[in-house]
């Protein structure tokens, strides 16, 4: 049976210097498998020249995509997702944090398991994740905090590898307001409501990129902004089901 093509949607901004290497260590794994994918990157109004290494590949599998206003991750993953032609999309980040060695095995577990969902997470007991002690703490609060408001049954909803059916992205991504800092959790937070409920954890192999910049105080500040704003159109308005 032909198995499903693979859609990998990195959205990137600032990321002239790490965008080449992810893309070539992406196209290194995935040359050798028994299924077929494409690479898109989206460069969100990125004002360095992350366009132009992204571009430096001249395989026929990588597509570039850029647009002058930066947007936020939100819409750069939309923006892919309506371009992506895979039965099954991935998102990942264009650090490089994940290694794309492990991307079989969530596709594997999309088929097993009939999943909607696969999505990677830091908290899984097989998970090797190298990551700085003040992240882990800030995102083990916004899991309590997300797990007690939404009630979702996932341990990590930040983590920036996620698998997803095509059928059930056109559903859920047009719902999603969100454009930066809680597009993962309004995501996730849409498809439970409208009954996207076969959502599977995986482990995940991280190694955290030092040459990203760190989170800042306003980040974490615009990011609970944007779940409150998800918890009123969710809880409140009833918003997603409509």
């Amino acid at each position: 049976m032909k198995r499903p093509k693979l859609s990998i949607i990195i959205p990137a901004y600032k990321e002239e210097k790490n965008i080449y290497e992810t893309v070539d260590e992406i196209l290194k794994a995935h040359d050798i498998l028994d299924y077929d994918y494409e690479i898109i990157v989206v460069v969100d109004g990125s004002p360095d020249r992350t366009a132009e290494e992204a571009r430096r590949h001249r395989s026929k599998k990588v597509h570039v995509y850029e647009y002058k206003q930066n947007h936020g991750k939100g819409y750069a993953l939309k923006y892919g997702t309506a371009r992506a032609e895979g039965e099954i999309i991935t998102f990942t980040d264009a650090g490089g944090d994940f290694d794309p060695k492990q991307f079989d095995k969530c596709v594997k577990l999309m088929e097993i398991f009939e999943a909607d969902f696969v999505i990677g997470s830091k908290r899984h007991p097989a998970s090797k994740v190298a990551y700085p002690l003040r992240r882990r703490i800030y995102s083990w609060l916004y899991h309590r905090m997300t797990k007690l408001v939404f009630g979702l049954n996932v341990t990590d909803t930040q983590a920036g590898l996620k698998f997803l059916k095509r059928r059930v992205a056109k559903d859920v991504l047009p719902r999603v307001l969100v454009k930066q800092y809680a597009f993962d959790l309004e995501m996730l937070v849409v498809a439970y409501q409208l009954g996207y409920r076969r959502i599977f954890e995986a482990p995940v192999e991280m190694q955290f990129n030092a040459r990203n910049s760190g989170i800042k105080f306003d980040t974490i500040l615009k990011a609970l902004i944007d779940t409150l704003a998800i918890f009123y159109r969710a809880k409140i308005l009833n918003y997603y089901r409509k």
